[in-house]
C-alpha cells in the first residue's frame, strides 16, 4: 500500500489557504488592535483568542455534522467552498476598517471572519484521512502540513514585502497582504473542489482500507463498541499533550510580532523572517518525518520534537537583541514542530471509526483550541504586567509538560515498518 501523493497534495490546497489566512491573523491583527486601536496586552490577547473560544464549540459541531452529511460533492466539500467564500468576503473589510480606525466595523467584520473559518476547518482536516488509509496517515498528514507551510510562508513572505516601512506615529496599509492572501484561498479551493472528487474517492479507500486495518482499529474502533478503558486512558493523555504544547507553541507565534518588535528592534514585517525560516525548514521536513514516523513510530517522533521545541524556547530567551543566530534557532523550531505536528492529529483518529472523523477531528481541535484561546491571554498578561521576557520561559514550561504527558499514550501509534 503506497500514498498517493499527487491527491494527498491537491487535498492538502484546503489546508494550505487556511494556513495562509492564520498567519495572517495571528501577526497582523495583534498589530492593529495594539497600535491602531491602542489596547493592552492583555485586552489584545483576549480578542485574539476568540477565534479559539469559538472554535471550542463549533469545530466539533461542524465536524460531527460533517460526518452526517451526504451531498453530490461529497461530505466535506460543501462547508469547505461555503467556508472560504464569507471568509474572503469579510476579511477584506479589515484592512479597510484599520485604515478607518473603525472598531465597531472591524470588531464585526473579524466576528464573521472567525465564525466563517469555524465552520469549515474540521471538515476540511478530515478531508485528508477519509481519502487516506490508516497505515498511510502519518506520510499523509506530512504532506498535508507541508502544504500548510507553504501556505503560511507565502501570508509571512506577504507580511515581509507588502507591507510599507513607516514612521512610528503611521499605521502602515495592510490592503496588499489581505489581497494576496485572499486570492490564495480562492485559488486554492477552486483547484481543490476541480480536481478532488471527494465521494467517489471516499468509497475507493473504503474499498482499500478493507485490505489492511491496524491493531488500535480492532481493538477500540468496532461498530458498536466503546473504547476500551486502556485506549480511553492513552486517548485523554494525547489530548492533554495537544493542549499542553498548543500552550507553548501558540504563545509565541500570538505574541511574536509584539515581541520582535519591542525586544529586537524588528522594523516593519521584517519579523515575519524568522516565522518564514522556520516555516521554510518545515517544509523540508515535513515528508522525511513522516516516512520516518511510518519506520520508527509516531511517539517516539513526537518527543523527539519536543525536545527539540522545548530547546529553541529556551535558546529564544537568551537573545537579548537582534542576532543572525535566531534564524538559525527558528530553523529548529520548525524541526520540532513537523515532528510533533505530522503524527499528532493521525494519533487522534487512529483511535476513531470511520463514521467518527469529523468527530474526533473535532475533539483534536477543542483541546488545541482550549490551548489557543486560554493562551495568548495568559502570556498577554504576564507580559504586560511582568515583563516581555517571560515569554520563552513560559513556553518552556509547557512544552515539558507536554513531554510528562506524552509518556503516557500507548495507542494510536503506526505499526513500525520492518
Amino acid at each position: 500500500m503506497k500514498l498517493n501523493y499527487k491527491r494527498t497534495f491537491l487535498i492538502g490546497l484546503a489546508f494550505m489557504s487556511i494556513s495562509a489566512f492564520w498567519q495572517v491573523y495571528d501577526n497582523i491583527i495583534p498589530l492593529m488592535l495594539k497600535n491602531t486601536f491602542k489596547l493592552g496586552d492583555t485586552l489584545t490577547g483576549g480578542i485574539m483568542a476568540l477565534d479559539n473560544i469559538l472554535a471550542l464549540f463549533l469545530l466539533p459541531i461542524f465536524g460531527a455534522w460533517s460526518d452526517k452529511v451526504d451531498t453530490r460533492l461529497g461530505k466535506r466539500t460543501p462547508f469547505i467552498i461555503v467556508g472560504t467564500v464569507i471568509a474572503v468576503i469579510f476579511m477584506m473589510i479589515l484592512p479597510q476598517a484599520d485604515q478607518m480606525q473603525n472598531f465597531p466595523l472591524f470588531f464585526i467584520s473579524l466576528g464573521v471572519v472567525l465564525l466563517a473559518m469555524s465552520t469549515y476547518r474540521s471538515p476540511a482536516v478530515a478531508l485528508m484521512p477519509d481519502l487516506t488509509p490508516k497505515p498511510l496517515r502519518s506520510e499523509a498528514n506530512a504532506v498535508i502540513n507541508l502544504m500548510g507551510a507553504i501556505g503560511g510562508i507565502f501570508a509571512l513572505a506577504a507580511i515581509s514585502f507588502l507591507i510599507p516601512k513607516v514612521d512610528a506615529a503611521t499605521c502602515p496599509s495592510y490592503l496588499s497582504v489581505y489581497l494576496a492572501v485572499a486570492g490564495l484561498m480562492i485559488i486554492a479551493v477552486v483547484v481543490l473542489v476541480s480536481t478532488i472528487r471527494e465521494k467517489k474517492l471516499s468509497q475507493q479507500v473504503c474499498r482499500d482500507e478493507a485490505e489492511e486495518t491496524s491493531p488500535d482499529e480492532h481493538a477500540s474502533s468496532t461498530e458498536g463498541v466503546g473504547m476500551p478503558k486502556e485506549v480511553r486512558r492513552s486517548f485523554i493523555f494525547i489530548l492533554a499533550s495537544i493542549f499542553l504544547w498548543f500552550m507553548a507553541y501558540n504563545a509565541v507565534t500570538t505574541a511574536f510580532s509584539r515581541y520582535a518588535t519591542t525586544i529586537w528592534n524588528y522594523q516593519g514585517g521584517s519579523f515575519a523572517n524568522a516565522l518564514m525560516v522556520a516555516m521554510g525548514t518545515a517544509i523540508i521536513f515535513f515528508i522525511p518525518v513522516g516516512i520516518l514516523s511510518r519506520k520508527f513510530g509516531r511517539k517516539k517522533m513526537i518527543i523527539t520534537g519536543i525536545l527539540i521545541i522545548t530547546a529553541t524556547y529556551f535558546c529564544g530567551f537568551l537573545f537579548k537583541t537582534y542576532s543572525p543566530w535566531i534564524n538559525l534557532v527558528f530553523a529548529f523550531t520548525g524541526i520540532g514542530w513537523a515532528s510533533i505536528n505530522v503524527n499528532s492529529y493521525p494519533m487522534v483518529v487512529e483511535m476513531s471509526r470511520g463514521a467518527d472523523i469529523g468527530k474526533y477531528t473535532g475533539m483534536y481541535y477543542t483541546f488545541s483550541m482550549a490551548a489557543q484561546t486560554l493562551t495568548p491571554i495568559v502570556s498577554g498578561f504576564l507580559m504586560e504586567h511582568v515583563s516581555y521576557w517571560t515569554l520563552f520561559p513560559y513556553a518552556v514550561v509547557f512544552s515539558l509538560l507536554s513531554l510528562c504527558t506524552m509518556l503516557f499514550v500507548k495507542h494510536g501509534d503506526a505499526k513500525p515498518a520492518v
